[in-house]
């Protein structure tokens, strides 16, 4: 009998678990990830935005990948009209907004500064507590039953798998960072192999410009045009 009430309580449990498996799912994605790279034009100032709701967060990491300079002006403002940070001249930053207003956010990158490069830039977005309320969140433990017979406590399970998740995620925007920075340096390093090319044909030329004139002008001191009369 003892055998037989072990499995009853297993089944509820897990008949439990597996009637919430979405509910569960659903309050793990309160953190969305986004990054886009794209090309800003020399003169130019492009903006965008974002939706936010309140007590939300919001997280934003820039880079110029490519670009005379490797510079360019960054700032956020609020639906209010506030600017929140602002960055003049700077290759790359990370500003984070907590308990944010309900509303449009725009973040600008401007190169208006300079009149002939364009810059290529990249910038990485996460947003938490976007989706549900912390009440909504917590709704799934009312319909979690048994637990207490097999002593598991599903709040102890949901810490390590946030905890895992949280982690997975900073791993996935370290590596997303690491990539804008290798793609960065390879540009410079691109331009810096092509100005070292041409540099060095100029010199070349130069040194055979200077060669043949040196030629030229000893050969003309050994030249003798005057006519011998017999």
């Amino acid at each position: 009998m003892e055998v037989v009430r072990a499995l009853v309580c297993l089944l509820s449990v897990f008949a439990a678990l597996v009637s919430e498996r979405f509910v569960v799912l659903a309050s793990f994605s309160q953190s969305l990830d986004s990054d886009f790279t794209f090309t800003l034009p020399a003169g130019r100032k492009e903006c965008f935005y974002q939706t936010m709701k309140r007590d939300a967060s919001l997280e934003l990491e820039y880079q110029v990948l490519d670009g005379a300079g490797l510079d360019v002006d960054f700032l956020i403002t609020a639906p209010s009209g506030q600017v929140v940070f602002s960055d003049y001249h700077k290759s790359d930053g990370v500003h984070t907004v907590v308990d944010t207003e309900d509303g449009d956010y725009m973040f600008c990158f401007d190169n208006t500064f300079s009149a002939l490069s364009e810059k290529l830039v990249f910038f990485e977005l996460i947003l938490d507590n976007m989706e549900k309320d912390e009440e909504e969140a917590e709704d799934w433990k009312e319909y979690v039953q048994g637990t207490d017979v097999l002593d598991m406590k599903m709040e102890d399970i949901m810490d390590t798998i946030n905890n895992v998740k949280a982690r997975l995620v900073k791993s996935v925007h370290i590596q997303t960072v690491l990539r804008a920075f290798e793609a960065r340096d390879r540009n410079v390093q691109e331009s810096n192999f092509e100005r070292v090319n041409f540099w060095s044909v100029v010199n070349v030329v130069v040194l055979m410009v200077i060669s043949g004139v040196q030629v030229y002008l000893v050969r003309s001191l050994f030249d003798d045009k005057r006519r011998i009369r017999t």
